[in-house]
């Protein structure tokens, strides 16, 4: 009996216990790839007679569109926030009444910049089930003791509530709020944009309740065009034949938003634009000038479709001044510029959306996603160009927006980057990884054309690399290339996707979908075949990226006549010419001697590829080799010949020196792990065996000197184009002058093509 009283009451317990074990980790969501818990549907509150009616918008010095200072609409005027005792459950009912799913942070101290107005809320007591913030205990409405410098600031979700609608509680001042809508679209109407990829031409619809709806032109203007362009990845907008449109509308009835809008041109997204009054509409359900606002867009140069070439691929370095570096997909990176023939970064300081916004627009891309700082996409090398910058959003360049020419001290880790805004190309439907323990990882699938019908079926995985997996992970969006597979029999995917459907795969690294590299096509040749034997990757949304420090090379480079018998370890190793095989024990090798830092500028650690149980134990030198071809050194005439060589295994990767505040992780002795730790370098000494090149039978000359770091793409990098590393070099037959060293890409391209070598790393992947 005692036993059968307790069941109820212990089976609330057990529900209780489960609720609150799966609460810790609610906050972790779901990884991309696995679908979310299905969203209850928006409903509109209902709200008692007394509750003061406000309306609220996020303001200030933004980074993101859906982040901001808080502020409040209340008696004819806007207000902000007080940070006293606001918390995550207050920002929760903010960014619900804005439509948001969630909140995801909150900031005090006025992080979005001083407010002005009165402040409305001060000691807000929430408990995230409020439906509107006048519904949370405080002090009262405009009763604080704060000041500006106290005003709080939210950051809320990407994701907007299922079935949101616009409430407006405020009809009187429309024009002073923000516009709020669940989604936007631009829909293709005229059959010919219908199949184009991207969409550039059609409807402007917003999603209000659930429902899509048009906005009536009345008040639309280019300003507004503008923006919605930008939004989806346009750097532009142009003129259309409104006549077809005016036929089409007539035969078919729009269904009209409430509100008009009216957008300054500036604005990063729509949410950022105000209202506009009401339409008065016709009997006919028409608005007066009988037309949907429609908008045709100007796509960037990389997403522009051309009858000889297709689209063309992504990081083509043809803007002469601003370029993006480090990002893991199209359309995001640390933003560099060019000053007096060298590439520099820009300082994080008042870096906002509107200066992004630039910088996309300028690279062909829409508007600004997300302003980044702190160096997010990796740290630059070289000079800092630009402070402070402060661009209107309508300057053709970010070289034209104002900048603080006299403010100093910035280091690469206040490095600005952005994300922008790019055309839905619509290339991951193509493409898929399947078996893998995550969506970051399994055997690569692609949808192909077999038999007048798509079926999915493997990647070939014969000369399957590093540059080929950087290309899927990013078509995926899914970051950098972390390893690549020749063999994925442990990841079993469907048997109807084993045989294989592409072969001979060959990318340069820069490619925006794998059917824009060099391929088979329709005459496959695959000796391995698919399935077990099929290509496969495993992503990650951060890498390593090696720089080598080229002062320390150019300060650090002698010569040494050195005598054969004191060179043994190192003829072993293929570290001296081939001339040395057939000289004497008594006689010398000339050897350029010279010391490298190579510092680890990006967001994971440098790892070998190759596992300690697969490490090469070197009798001779008393070392394990993690890499056999770590770096490579060059000599070349200056047309380009090479006439001295050598090469550096990896003796020991390890953390030689560290940035203050980072801890070594990385160190050689008793067999211990290796690598370069983020924000440390490894220093190859001058003194130590094969840090030279031989150059016993070179002629007194001019050469160009040249390092290459990762040569054979071992290990993925977010850059590969800083790998190399050029100096001048004069030798007068007794001494040696190391001159000009800069790495690859820092330089002009004018300045560039006067040394010459390789023009960066990647032309010399296979």
């Amino acid at each position: 009996m005692p036993t059968t009283r307790c069941r109820p009451r212990c089976t609330v317990i057990l529900l209780v216990l489960l609720r609150l074990a799966l609460a810790q980790y609610e906050h972790l969501g779901y990884p991309p790839g696995f679908p979310n818990p299905e969203q209850e549907q928006y409903t509109a509150p209902q709200l008692a007679p007394d509750t003061p009616r406000i309306q609220l918008r996020l303001a200030g010095d933004k980074r993101k569109h859906n982040e901001g200072r808080v502020e409040v609409f209340y008696n004819a005027a806007w207000g902000t926030v007080c940070d006293d005792d606001f918390n995550i459950h207050a920002a929760q009912v903010v960014c619900r009444e804005l439509g948001y799913l969630e909140a995801i942070s909150w900031s005090p101290s006025s992080k979005y910049g001083k407010g002005e107005g009165p402040i409305w809320f001060d000691n807000l007591r929430c408990t995230g089930k409020e439906k509107t913030l006048a519904q949370c205990p405080s002090n009262g409405i405009g009763v604080s003791d704060c000041k500006h410098s106290e005003d709080v600031g939210v950051v809320c979700s990407d994701k907007r509530i299922p079935g949101f609608k616009f409430v407006n509680t405020m009809p009187n001042h429309v024009e002073s709020l923000d516009i709020q809508v669940e989604d936007v679209r631009i829909r293709a109407i005229l059959s010919s944009y219908r199949k184009r990829i991207p969409v550039t031409e059609g409807y402007v619809e917003v999603k209000d309740g659930g429902k899509w709806k048009q906005i009536c032109n009345t008040e639309w203007t280019q300003s507004s065009a503008r923006v919605i362009c930008g939004m989806f990845g346009f750097p532009g907008e142009r003129k259309y034949n409104a006549r077809v449109y005016k036929m089409f509308a007539r035969r078919k009835r729009p269904t009209y938003w409430d509100y008009a809008v009216n957008c300054t041109g500036n604005e990063a997204h729509l949410s950022s634009c105000k209202l506009g009054q009401a339409p008065s509409t016709k009997s006919n359900g028409t608005c007066p000038e009988g037309l949907p606002v429609v908008v045709s867009c100007v796509p960037g140069r990389d997403f522009a479709p051309t009858p000889m070439t297709g689209f063309r691929k992504a990081f083509r370095q043809e803007q002469p001044l601003v370029r993006l570096r480090g990002g893991a997909i199209v359309g995001e990176g640390r933003v560099e510029v060019l000053k007096n023939g060298e590439w520099g970064t820009i300082c994080d300081d008042k870096w906002n959306l509107l200066s992004a916004t630039v910088v996309c627009r300028e690279l062909g891309f829409g508007t600004a996603k997300e302003a980044l700082s702190g160096g997010r996409l990796g740290q630059g090398m070289g000079p800092v160009h630009m402070n402070e910058v402060a661009c209107s959003g309508f300057e053709k360049s970010v070289t034209e927006c104002f900048f603080n020419k006299e403010a100093l001290g910035c280091s690469h880790e206040e490095d600005a980057a952005v994300r922008c805004n790019v055309p839905a190309m619509g290339f991951q439907q193509s493409l898929r990884l399947s078996g893998g323990r995550s969506p970051f990882e399994g055997r690569v699938e692609v949808l192909a054309e077999r038999n007048g019908s798509l079926v999915w079926g493997t990647v070939c995985s014969d000369g399957w690399g590093t540059m080929e997996a950087m290309v899927v992970c990013r078509q995926l969006g899914l970051g950098f290339a972390s390893n690549v597979f020749q063999e994925t029999w442990y990841w079993p995917g469907q048997v109807s996707a084993d045989p294989v459907v592409m072969s001979g795969v060959r990318c340069s690294g820069t490619e925006m979908s794998l059917s824009h590299c060099l391929h088979h096509g329709a005459h496959l040749s695959c000796a391995k075949g698919g399935g077990r034997n099929a290509a496969g990757v495993a992503c990650s949304e951060t890498a390593p990226d090696l720089v080598l420090n080229p002062q320390v090379v150019e300060q650090t480079t002698y010569m040494e006549d050195r005598p054969m018998f004191m060179l043994h370890c190192a003829y072993e190793e293929n570290c001296l010419s081939s001339t040395s095989s057939q000289a004497p024990a008594n006689s010398y090798r000339r050897l350029l001697r010279f010391s490298s830092q190579i510092h680890n500028n990006g967001h994971s650690d440098f790892r070998p590829k190759a596992g300690r149980h697969s490490w090469v134990w070197h009798d001779c030198h008393r070392h394990y080799h993690s890499m056999e071809v770590f770096t490579l050194y060059d000599l070349v005439t200056l047309n380009g010949t090479k006439v001295a060589e050598g090469h550096k295994a990896s003796f020991c990767l390890e953390d030689s020196e560290c940035d203050e505040g980072i801890e070594k992780r990385y160190e050689c002795a008793n067999f211990g792990e290796q690598g370069i730790t983020v924000g440390c370098w490894d220093t190859y000494r001058h003194d130590i065996d094969c840090q030279w090149i031989d150059i016993t039978e070179l002629k007194p000359g001019d050469y160009i000197f040249q390092i290459v770091i990762n040569p054979n793409y071992e290990v993925p990098e977010s850059d590969y184009s800083n790998n190399i590393m050029k100096c001048r070099c004069r030798y007068d037959g007794h001494r040696v002058w190391m001159y000009s060293c800069h790495n690859g890409g820092s330089l002009s391209t004018e300045t560039e093509e006067t040394f010459p070598g390789l023009l960066n790393n990647q032309v010399t992947h296979r």
